[in-house]
């Protein structure tokens, strides 16, 4: 599942993988599209979900006249396999290029440092 995702299918996926239920509603989608500013043509939301459909995010279930949307990708899943590509990409797969460019670049608050610490500090735990 290395399938990128546009801005627009993101913000799509970030509504979808939020909602509590298992299934979404057309309906959903617009009113979180609307309720984050960013409304959405019927039309074209119906294309970004063919979209979605067509590159394994989605399924659909018609009930009736409307669409039932069901995830196929979670949202760790995607999160991922964005971090393996950047990381490939960017770093060549370096993980320590990633965290010494953050720790080096003071692009970590200092609470964010300590829990990063804190993971490793766990991680390194577990593997003894």
């Amino acid at each position: 599942m290395a399938q990128q995702l546009s801005d627009a299918e993101l913000e799509i996926m970030k509504i979808v993988w939020g909602n509590q239920s298992e299934v979404t509603l057309f309906s959903y989608i617009m009113d979180g599209l609307a309720a984050s500013g960013r409304p959405c043509q019927k039309n074209t939301l119906i294309v970004l979900l063919s979209r979605l459909m067509n590159k394994g995010f989605l399924s659909a279930r018609k009930i009736g006249r409307r669409n039932e949307y069901t995830t196929l990708v979670s949202e760790t899943e995607y999160q991922t396999a964005q971090t393996r590509n950047f990381l490939d990409k960017i770093y060549e797969g370096n993980v320590k290029g990633l965290v010494s460019n953050l720790i080096m670049g003071d692009l970590l608050a200092d609470e964010e440092y300590e829990e990063l610490k804190g993971l490793l500090e766990k991680g390194r735990g577990n593997n003894e």
